[in-house]
C-alpha cells in the first residue's frame, strides 16, 4: 500500500524529515509505504483566507495525479485540510485531512473536544471547518498559547518549554471549558503529542499519525469518499495547476 502524505510547504530534506517523524511506522502494516511529498510553493503561515487559498492550490497540485502515480490514498499534513474538497472531487482513492479526521475521532472518543493551538490567527481556519463539517457544537473551546509557529524547525531546542506550555493550556480546557478530549491544533505540534498524552487525563489526538493510520485503514476496508457527495469534474484541467510557479520561480 502506498500513501502520499502532502507537506504543505516547499521544504528541503531537513524540513521534510521533521514532518516525516509523524509517520507512525510502528503501528502501520509492513507493506504500507508513506511517501512525504512537499509542495512546490505555498503561502506564508495560513493566517488569512487569502493565504489559505494559496495553500489549497498548491496542495491540490501535488495530489491531483496521486491515483495515476499508483498511490492508494492521500493524506494532507495540515489541520486546515487544504485542498481536501478539490482532491476528493478529482480522485477516487481515499483523500483524508487531519482536521476532518481529528474532529470525527474526537466525537467518537468523547462528548466535547477542545483544540489547543499555537496562536489565534489560526482560529478562523478551525471555525470555518467546524461549521463546514457541522461539528461546532462538539467543540468546547479553541485555546491558543500565543506563540507564532515555526513550521519547519517545529519545537527543536524548545521542547521542554513548549510541551509544558501546551499541556497547561490543555488542562485549562479540561478544567474550565469542559473538554473531555484534546486535539492538537496543528501537525506542526506533533512533537508534543506523547508528552501531553502522558500528563493529561483525557485522550489527546495527534492529527498527523491519526490521519495516516486512518488512510491505511480506509484502504484496507475498501472504503473511499462518496462520488455523489464529491462529484468529479466534467473536464480535467490538471495542466493549469502545473502552470503555477514554484518557490524558486519569479512571481
Amino acid at each position: 500500500m502506498r500513501i502520499k502524505y502532502i507537506i504543505p510547504f516547499p521544504f528541503g530534506d531537513e524540513g521534510v524529515a521533521n514532518r516525516a517523524v509523524q509517520v507512525p511506522q510502528d503501528i502501520l502494516g509492513p507493506d504500507t509505504e508513506v511517501e512525504c511529498v512537499p509542495v512546490r510553493n505555498a503561502g506564508a503561515l495560513l493566517d488569512s483566507a487569502y493565504d489559505a487559498l494559496v495553500f489549497d492550490m498548491y496542495v491540490a497540485e501535488v495530489g491531483i495525479r496521486a491515483e495515476d502515480e499508483g498511490f492508494d490514498a492521500v493524506a494532507i499534513d495540515t489541520m486546515s485540510d487544504s485542498g481536501l474538497w478539490a482532491l476528493r472531487s478529482r480522485l477516487s482513492i481515499p483523500v483524508l485531512g487531519p482536521g476532518l479526521v481529528s474532529y470525527a475521532v474526537g466525537i467518537i472518543l468523547g462528548k466535547r473536544f477542545s483544540i489547543v493551538t499555537m496562536w489565534d490567527k489560526w482560529t478562523p481556519l478551525y471555525e470555518k471547518n467546524l461549521d463546514l463539517y457541522r461539528v461546532r457544537e462538539h467543540c468546547a473551546s479553541i485555546r491558543s498559547v500565543q506563540i507564532p509557529p515555526d513550521v519547519e524547525s517545529l519545537f527543536t531546542g524548545k521542547e521542554d518549554e513548549m510541551f509544558k506550555t501546551l499541556t497547561t493550556e490543555a488542562q485549562k480546557a479540561i478544567d474550565e471549558d469542559g473538554a473531555d478530549v484534546i486535539l492538537l491544533g496543528s501537525t506542526t505540534m506533533h512533537q508534543a503529542g506523547d508528552y501531553m498524552a502522558e500528563h493529561l487525563t483525557v485522550p489527546v489526538i495527534n492529527p498527523g499519525p491519526v490521519v495516516i493510520k486512518m488512510a491505511e485503514t480506509f484502504v484496507q476496508l475498501g472504503l473511499t469518499h462518496s462520488k455523489v457527495a464529491f462529484p468529479p469534474p466534467s473536464e480535467i484541467v490538471d495542466d493549469r495547476f502545473f502552470a503555477l510557479p514554484s518557490a524558486e520561480a519569479p512571481v
